[in-house]
Formats: C-alpha cells, sequence, structure tokens
C-alpha cells in the first residue's frame, strides 16, 4: 500500500489541503504513516503531476492561500483499480523486536529497563487509541457500511496494541523467571 493511494481514498472522502491530510495520517488506525511533509506533500505533488487530484488555491485574508486537493476521475480510476488489487498480509515487523532478538547480550537490569520502556510506550500508544476511539476521531462514515468498517479498523489497531503489551509484559516476567 502506498501513502499515494491513502490520500486517494481521503479525497475520494473529501477535498483536502495537505494539513489537513497530516492530521488525518496522524489519527486514523488503519495507516502506518506520520503523515509528516515529505510523505503527504511529496506524494500530492506526484498525484497532481499524475493528474490523480486536482487543485484550487483558496486566498484567505491575512493567511497564506489554502491549496484544496481534490480527487480527479483519472484519480479514482487509479483508487478503484488499487481497492480491486490482492491486499499483501500484515507485516509485523518493529524495531523493537529486532533490538530483542540480540538483547540476550544486555545485562539482565538492561535487558529489564529496555522491555519494560516498551511496555510503557505501548500502555500509553493503547490509552490514545482507547480516548481516540471515544471521541470518535476524524473519519469516513458516509454509510452504516463505512462507520462499520472504520470501527473495526480501530478496535483491530487497539487490539493489537494491547495484544503486543500482553506480551512484553509475558516476555518481562518470564524473563525474570530465569
Amino acid at each position: 500500500m502506498s501513502i499515494r493511494s491513502a490520500i486517494l481514498g481521503y479525497l475520494e472522502w473529501r477535498p483536502a489541503t495537505g494539513y489537513e491530510l497530516k492530521k488525518l495520517f496522524a489519527e486514523a488506525a488503519p495507516f502506518h504513516w506520520s503523515g509528516n511533509n515529505n510523505q503527504v506533500y511529496g506524494a500530492l505533488l506526484e498525484l497532481h503531476r499524475d493528474g490523480a487530484v486536482g487543485l484550487e488555491v483558496v486566498p484567505q485574508d491575512k493567511r497564506p492561500a489554502r491549496k484544496v486537493y481534490t480527487i480527479t476521475d483519472p484519480g479514482r480510476a487509479e483508487l478503484s483499480a488499487w481497492l480491486r488489487e490482492e491486499a499483501g498480509l500484515p507485516e509485523i515487523r518493529a524495531d523493537f523486536h529486532a533490538r530483542l532478538a540480540w538483547s540476550a547480550a544486555l545485562p539482565p537490569p538492561e535487558l529489564e529497563a529496555l522491555i519494560s520502556a516498551y511496555e510503557e510506550r505501548l500502555a500509553g500508544a493503547a490509552l490514545i487509541l482507547r480516548e481516540r476511539e471515544r471521541r470518535g476521531g476524524d473519519r469516513p462514515a458516509r454509510s452504516s457500511r463505512e462507520r462499520l468498517i472504520w470501527t473495526a479498523l480501530a478496535e483491530n489497531r487497539l487490539a493489537a496494541m494491547e495484544h503486543e503489551l500482553a506480551w512484553a509484559r509475558r516476555l518481562r516476567a518470564g524473563l525474570r523467571g530465569l
């Protein structure tokens, strides 16, 4: 999946500025992009150059003009083609896992601290996801089907985070028993 496809999906939902897209990516459960400037604006430039999105410059009083992007017919065709492609399996790769693979070389207190810090970050991330879900978030809900899909995606992300947290706790407890 490319950020390009995800941007087209958002623009199918509603027109947006680059800033709005960055914010949506930062808060969306199904995407692994942070929505940083290089990712979003680079993809928008490419999509515009390729004719997949249109651009309207909207003047504002005492502020820079807003660049509002909309999906075009070629963009809808690209999005539709991507939706019909076979989806890949989830990639379960994490920086922590790679570090953990070689962490037996650390003294026990350092390994304990490494896992404990990871647990704390996971717990914090799970708390944020639960709060976003409680508030409803800013996500497409044009139909009951779309609302169900986005809710299921948010629930899946939270369940994965909570599963990883439980796994880290079991690992740390197991290592204490050695």
